[in-house]
C-alpha cells in the first residue's frame, strides 16, 4: 500500500448464523478507503464474482508440463468513482470514505465454495482502486456460497443393491457370498446411513464385514484427469463363524462438516463412495462399491430466513411481480454527521428505500442512485439531463433548488438539515459536520458499469 492511500478493505454482512449464502441472496457491504492526502482516482469500484479453477505440475522426462483450466461462472462489477474529465469528482481529500454497496447474487445453481489439493471453487468480493501511474489497490473478501436444497430425484431415493461371491484358495478352504443393500443413494449432512447386510459363510475362517466411506476429488484439463481419494471413517460387524449365515444391520452416520457432492462443474469433481467388504485371512477381500451422493443441508422450517439466507418477505407494492428486497442493515462504523444521514452505515432508512445499490427499481414513488431508471412521471432523482418539478431536482450540481435548499450540490450551506459531503454548518443548534469519516453517497452522473 502506498503512503497516499493507507488501506483500502473490502468486508460483507453476513445474513445468517451459517455466515452463508444461495442463489437470489442480496449481499451487501462497505468498501473502506483511507488516504493520506490529496488522491486524483481514475476509478474506484467492487466485484462480485465467482469461477473455479484447476492446476497441477506432472514432470513427463526432463519436461514438466503444467496443466490448467478455469470455468468462470459471474463477474459483475459496480464503479463508485470513474473518472470523467469535465468533472472534478475523483478528487478526493484526505480522510476516511465509506461506500456501501448491495449484490444479488444470480438466480441460477452455481457449484459450492470448495477447496482442494490442485482445484478450488471461490466466491469473492473485490474492490480495487485504479490511480494514474501507480500500482491498482485491492482487498478480497470471499464468502462461502452453498446452492438451495432441491427436492432429490427418484433416482436418489432409490434402494441400491449389490452381489459378491468368492471361492477361497491357499490357506483357507470354501467360499463367502454377501448380499449388501442400502435405503437410498442421496444423503443429506449428518443423516445416518443405513447398510443391510447377508453374509454366508462357507469357509474355514471367521470373517468380518467392514465398511468404509470415502471421497473422490477428480480435477481435469487438457484432457487429463488427476485422483485424490481420501477415507472418511471406516467401522467394521461382528465376526461371523465358519459355515454360518448372518444377516447384519449397520448405520454410518454422515460427517455434518463434508463438502456437499459436486457434480455440475466441468473442471472438478466431488463425489463420494461406500465400500462394503469381508475381510478374509490370508485371501483378498471380497467388496461392493455404492456411490453416494451428499444434498445440501435442509432448510429450517417456520423460520423467516433459512441458514441459507433465503428471503422470504411479501412483496412491497403490486407494481412489481418480485421487486428486490431491503438489503440487510450495515453495522455501525463510528461515522460522525447529522441525525437522519442517508446511506450512512447503520442507518436504517425509510421502509422503501435502499440507497447506493445500482439497478434497484424500488417502489413506484422513490428511487434513490439507480441510474437509467425512467421512474414515475412526477419523480426522477439522481437522473443527469432529467428537467424534473418545477419544485425538486435532487442530486444535479448547479441547480439552484427550492427556497429552502437543495440536496447534493456542491458548495451549497443550505438549511441546518443539509444532506452531503459539502455540508456547512450555519445554525449552532445544527448537528455536527463530518469529521474525519465521510460518506460518498452519489453516483458519478453517468450509468455504472456491470
Amino acid at each position: 500500500m502506498s503512503l497516499t492511500v493507507k488501506n483500502i478493505s473490502v468486508t460483507y454482512n453476513p445474513i445468517n448464523q451459517s455466515n452463508t449464502f444461495t442463489s437470489g441472496d442480496f449481499i451487501s457491504g462497505q468498501v473502506i478507503l483511507d488516504v493520506a492526502k490529496d488522491t486524483q482516482m481514475q476509478s474506484l469500484s467492487v466485484k462480485i464474482k465467482g469461477k473455479a479453477e484447476v492446476c497441477w505440475t506432472e514432470r513427463h522426462g526432463q519436461t514438466t508440463v503444467v496443466y490448467s483450466d478455469k470455468e468462470k461462472y459471474y463477474s459483475v462489477e459496480s464503479f463508485f468513482v470513474l473518472e470523467d474529465k469535465t468533472h472534478d469528482s475523483s478528487v478526493v481529500a484526505p480522510g476516511r470514505y465509506i461506500y456501501p454497496f448491495t449484490f444479488q447474487l444470480p438466480q441460477q445453481p452455481f457449484p459450492p465454495s470448495f477447496k482442494g489439493s490442485v482445484g478450488k471453487i471461490v466466491y469473492a468480493l473485490e474492490a480495487k482502486l485504479e490511480r494514474a501511474m501507480r500500482v491498482s489497490s485491492k482487498d478480497k473478501a470471499e464468502f462461502h456460497y452453498v446452492p438451495k436444497p432441491d427436492l432429490p430425484g427418484p433416482e436418489l431415493m432409490a434402494p441400491q443393491y449389490g452381489t459378491k461371491d468368492k471361492q477361497m484358495k491357499l490357506f483357507t478352504s470354501g467360499s463367502v457370498s454377501m448380499n449388501i443393500n442400502t435405503e437410498k443413494m442421496g444423503y443429506y449432512l449428518g443423516e445416518g446411513l443405513k447398510v443391510l447386510a447377508e453374509v454366508q459363510n462357507n469357509s474355514s475362517r471367521s470373517i468380518k464385514p467392514k465398511y468404509c466411506l470415502y471421497e473422490k476429488h477428480s480435477f481435469f484439463a487438457r484432457g487429463k484427469r488427476r485422483l485424490h481419494t481420501h477415507n472418511l471413517l471406516k467401522e467394521e460387524g461382528e465376526p461371523i463363524e465358519p459355515n454360518s449365515k448372518k444377516t447384519v444391520t449397520k448405520v454410518l452416520s454422515i460427517p455434518p462438516s463434508l463438502t456437499i457432492s459436486i457434480l455440475n462443474c466441468r473442471i472438478l469433481t466431488v463425489e463420494y463412495r461406500l465400500r462394503v467388504y469381508l475381510d478374509v485371512p490370508y485371501a483378498s477381500d471380497p467388496e461392493i462399491k455404492f456411490p453416494v451422493v451428499i444434498l445440501p443441508p435442509q432448510p429450517v422450517s417456520g423460520a423467516k430466513n433459512s441458514d441459507f439466507g433465503i428471503w422470504n418477505q411479501p412483496p412491497e407494492s403490486n407494481m412489481y411481480p418480485n421487486p428486490p428486497l431491503i438489503a440487510p442493515r450495515a453495522p455501525p462504523l463510528n461515522v460522525v454527521g447529522p441525525p437522519g444521514q442517508f446511506g450512512a452505515p447503520g442507518y436504517p432508512g425509510p421502509p422503501h428505500v435502499q440507497f447506493g445499490a445500482p439497478c434497484y427499481p424500488g417502489p413506484p414513488h422513490v428511487q434513490f442512485g439507480a441510474p437509467c431508471y425512467p421512474g414515475p412521471s412526477h419523480v426522477r432523482l439522481g437522473a443527469s439531463g432529467y428537467p424534473g418539478p418545477p419544485h425538486v431536482r435532487l442530486g444535479a450540481s448547479g441547480y439552484p433548488g427550492p427556497p429552502l435548499g437543495q440536496f447534493g450540490a456542491p458548495g451549497l450551506p443550505g438549511p441546518p438539515g443539509q444532506f452531503g459531503p459539502n455540508y456547512h454548518q450555519s445554525d449552532p443548534s445544527a448537528p455536527p459536520p463530518y469529521q474525519d469519516y465521510q460518506l460518498y453517497p452519489r453516483l458519478p452522473d453517468h450509468p455504472a458499469k456491470s
